[in-house]
């Protein structure tokens, strides 16, 4: 039991310097540097070297109580941090997946509308021609085949479906339950609670795993939005910022497509699997008659 409990808190401890103690003594050590060069000796390394050392040799230095207490207090503000950074992880997400309501979040979706109708009309347009050059045998009808490719991927780019959220990351998931839709006239929120049930346990960690990635990149951000608020102390604290925020945004965007393919995945392979359990017939591949006969049954008449 004795190697058992040892081997377990050294996993604990592995976790929580991972997690908590490492990040948050780093943000702790940027702030402390901040309030010691300030923005008139911001790149004055000599200034910290002096700083460090008049600490060093401070009569408190050399008692044991007051270096414990004092280690507490240090490991105690490093949790602290993490709870912000996991509160404004969770506030961008929060501001990344919103629906968009106010008058900002609208005018900022249909500029994004705009944008797709444009790119929309372009590729038909040149989905058509390339079409009528085919038809027609047409020697440049290839290259009239990769230019319609080229516009649809730009159209995509924008959005998988017309927009409705101000953001990407909002509008790609929300794609996701409006091409359930369009495929199969399912109600995908009052499906996924059913099909979470009938998924193996593999999918699930796929899913779970693909969340939790969101969810980090999320944080992330959150703590490029900390170290860039030292700038008001420090002006190199913005230069930090920037990295982490960047890479988060970058890291959340390809979170967020795996998710809802994943998603997409999900209904697309147990949507037959979801029918049988609740007596629909479903003698081919799911369309309209199934996916509303499901509706109706997980709507209860609602």
């Amino acid at each position: 039991m004795s190697p058992f409990l040892d081997t377990l808190g050294g996993k604990l401890a592995d976790r929580w310097n991972a997690l908590l103690v490492l990040p948050g003594l780093l943000y702790l050590a940027v702030l402390a540097g901040a309030a010691v060069l300030g923005h008139a000796h911001g790149d004055d390394l000599a200034r910290l070297r002096a700083a460090l050392d008049d600490v060093a040799g401070a009569r408190a230095a050399g008692s044991p109580g007051a270096v414990a207490l004092a280690a507490a207090g240090v490991l105690a503000a490093a949790y602290g941090v993490d709870l912000v950074v996991r509160a404004l992880g969770t506030g961008v997400e929060r501001l990344w997946l919103a629906d968009g309501r106010d008058p900002l979040s609208r005018r900022l979706t249909a500029r994004r509308l705009r944008r797709w109708q444009a790119a929309d009309e372009a590729f038909r347009e040149a989905l058509v021609a390339a079409g009528r050059a085919r038809l027609a045998a047409d020697p440049d009808a290839a290259s009239l085949a990769e230019r319609a490719a080229r516009l649809g991927a730009g159209r995509n780019r924008v959005a998988l479906a017309a927009p409705a959220r101000p953001s990407w990351a909002g509008d790609r998931l929300a794609a996701a339950e409006r091409r359930v839709w369009d495929a199969y006239r399912l109600d995908l929120v009052s499906a996924w609670p059913r099909l979470w049930l009938l998924v193996a346990d593999g999918a699930r960690l796929e899913l779970h795993t693909a969340r939790q990635t969101l969810a980090a990149a999320h944080r992330l951000q959150a703590w490029g939005v900390l170290y860039a608020a030292l700038a008001v102390l420090w002006w190199p604290a913005a230069l930090l910022g920037a990295v982490p925020l960047a890479l988060g945004v970058r890291r959340a965007r390809a979170a967020v497509a795996v998710l809802a393919e994943l998603v997409e995945s999900t209904v697309d392979l147990h949507l037959r699997t979801l029918a049988a359990e609740l007596g629909i017939d479903c003698p081919g591949p799911p369309d309209h008659d199934t996916g509303r006969a499901l509706t109706q049954a997980l709507r209860k008449g609602t």
